[in-house]
């Protein structure tokens, strides 16, 4: 059916525990049943710190509220944390989930956000002030932000990197 894109929803708010919360999505699903049709809504939230960690979460209910509580506090569930560098990130990196690919790139300072719908929503809970993003593939909202967060989480440091490579030398050597 009809489908609620809440990007004109997308205030960012902060609760006690320091943590930021924003509403990407709202779907309206509609079920038919023998008595006529039943109304439920599906909503895609995403919470961060501001200090590089991020979580999404989904939830379903008869009412929107309901759906987007739900949301949140899957998404608190699952946080990840990413490295950022000075508020960007490492290095160039390509996420993927499904159809959907997300190509993001660090920036220099006083760049902003440049990137779209869902993936701006993801930079902005997660405290990244400068990055340069494309959507590539599909632009479904949920398989864009598990994109993001796949690419993200697939980000290496330099330390982290030197430390792969150590152990790869050794088994290589054995």
């Amino acid at each position: 059916m009809a489908k609620l894109h809440a990007s004109r929803m997308q205030t960012g708010e902060e609760r006690g525990d320091g943590l930021r919360e924003k509403m990407i999505a709202i779907n309206r699903v509609t079920k038919v049943v023998k008595g006529g049709r039943v109304l439920g809504f599906a909503a895609l939230t995403v919470v961060g710190d501001g200090n590089g960690s991020i979580g999404m979460g989904k939830g379903k209910a008869r009412e929107v509220p309901v759906a987007v509580q739900k949301a949140m506090e899957e998404a608190r569930r699952k946080m990840v944390k990413v490295i950022l560098k000075n508020g960007t990130l490492q290095h160039a990196v390509i996420g993927h989930h499904g159809a959907s690919r997300v190509y993001m790139q660090p920036a220099s300072d006083g760049t902003g956000i440049i990137a779209g719908g869902p993936m701006r929503a993801v930079f902005e809970v997660m405290g990244m002030q400068n990055v340069l993003a494309k959507c590539l593939g599909s632009t479904n909202p949920y398989n864009v932000v598990r994109a993001t967060i796949n690419g993200l989480t697939a980000m290496n440091t330099p330390a982290t990197r030197g430390m792969i490579n150590t152990v790869a030398y050794l088994v290589k050597c054995e």
